[in-house]
Order: C-alpha cells, then structure tokens, then sequence
C-alpha cells in the first residue's frame, strides 16, 4: 500500500530509481487516506502560482490510473484504533497542530495496511518506524529521497 508520499515523490522526480522499479514489479494497492492527501494538495495549491495548473493535472491523472478494485477505504475498526494510535503517538512525540492530522492519517494508513495484509511504501521514516515500534506485527518497506 503505497503513502502519500510516494505518489509526490514520484511526480516530483524524488523517488529513487528502485521505487518505480519496485512499482513496475508489483501490484500497487491504495488507501483512500492518500487519495484524501492529494485532494487536500490541490485545495491548497495557490491558483495564481503558474506550476498549480500542471500540478492538478499531474495529480488528477495519478488518480484517475489507480485500479478502484486496487482502492481501499478503511472500516470503522481500523479509523478507531488508528485514533487511539495517533493521540499516543502525538503525546509521545509532542506533536503539535498539523502534525496530529498527519499522524492520524499516517496511523489509519499502517493500521489499514497491517488489516489487510499489506505493506505501507513510505519515506517517512520517523514516523512508520516509530508505529512499528509500537505495533511490530505492521509492515513497512522504507526508502530515501532521490
């Protein structure tokens, strides 16, 4: 189950040569949390700034190849608990504001991922390893940054 990340990183040319071959080799499955991701970085693109039309469609055309029958939304056991999960992590790291979204989310990612017998891709290291660290039955295949 690929994060949020490795859609930007691939779009923005950041993603290391073994991600797309990683990705070439494998079924890609997908969250709706990421989906939900990228939706919010088009809302938040700046209309005015000359890269946000290109940025849209690139985002746009991501989505669109996904699979629906590869696109998971996450049950309401796995958004209970990956609540729970988020508010011990955010008082365990003293997350603050947006970063406490950004653990929810991540955490409903691990969570659903571990459900459904996947393994979260993700170069967000400090985060996924540390949900390791709290659940070691969950999966996460890491990278760094191109």
């Amino acid at each position: 189950m690929l994060d949020t990340c490795v859609y930007i990183d691939g779009l923005q040319s950041h993603a290391p040569d073994v991600v797309a071959d990683l990705l070439d080799l494998r079924l890609s499955n997908h969250s709706t949390v990421a989906i939900q991701k990228l939706m919010h970085t088009v809302g938040v693109l700046d209309p005015k700034h000359p890269g946000t039309k290109t940025a849209i469609k690139q985002i746009g055309a991501t989505i669109r190849v996904m699979h629906p029958h590869r696109v998971f939304a996450p049950d309401t056991d796995v958004l209970g608990k990956a609540a729970l999960l988020s508010g011990i992590m955010c008082r365990l790291q003293g997350y603050q504001k947006d970063a406490r979204l950004r653990a929810l989310q991540d955490c409903v990612l691990f969570l659903q991922a571990q459900k459904l017998g996947f393994t979260v891709l993700t170069a967000n290291i400090s985060d996924f390893d540390y949900l390791l660290q709290l659940i070691p039955t969950g999966r996460a295949l890491f990278y760094r940054q191109a």
